[in-house]
């Protein structure tokens, strides 16, 4: 039902509607298969509404944690890993889910040029929550930021580098 209508080129108003209508029916995870769609803009536009989802019901789609975690590491539209990376910064992360390969991509993926700075700035996020837990990483993630040549980076990195520099810097 929602492939067809993901199908056509939205607008906020019609995610919105979308958004209402899985909302109603509380069919969140089922709506979520719809991110692992051949189809690059029923995967894109399902991953917009899945960004409207309030705290408590993106927990109904933590199950599929991994999978989406896949869908960025693998994806080459910079789109879909933009809004699926805001879906899982918005997941709940522990030491027990943190996964080696997702850190490594987002540390390598923040410095990047190549990406848009949405892409960035959510890594440099989530790469910040996955260091955090380990002492020895929290040094590592402070020296790659250190050695980022900021002048290259947009205004918003930028400012996200230095909050983190100085969040960093409060934590010794």
């Amino acid at each position: 039902m929602y492939s067809e209508q993901l199908k056509e080129r939205l607008g906020v108003d019609e995610i919105l509607a979308v958004y209402s209508q899985i909302r109603e029916k509380q069919s969140f995870l089922q709506f979520a298969e719809l991110l692992f769609s051949e189809d690059e803009r029923v995967a894109r536009n399902a991953a917009w509404v899945l960004t409207k989802l309030s705290d408590d019901e993106i927990l109904q789609i933590l199950p599929i944690r991994n999978r989406i975690i896949d869908l960025i590491l693998e994806t080459e539209n910079s789109a879909v890993r933009r809004l699926n990376l805001n879906i899982v910064e918005r997941f709940p992360m522990t030491v027990d889910n943190i996964r080696t390969d997702f850190l490594d991509f987002c540390l390598e993926k923040m410095r990047s040029l190549d990406e848009p700075p949405g892409v960035q700035c959510l890594c440099m996020k989530l790469a910040c929550t996955m260091c955090n837990f380990y002492p020895e990483l929290k040094g590592e993630f402070k020296r790659t930021l250190e050695a980022m040549e900021i002048s290259y980076y947009n205004q918003s990195m930028k400012l996200l580098r230095k909050k983190m520099l100085k969040k960093s810097s409060q934590q010794q």
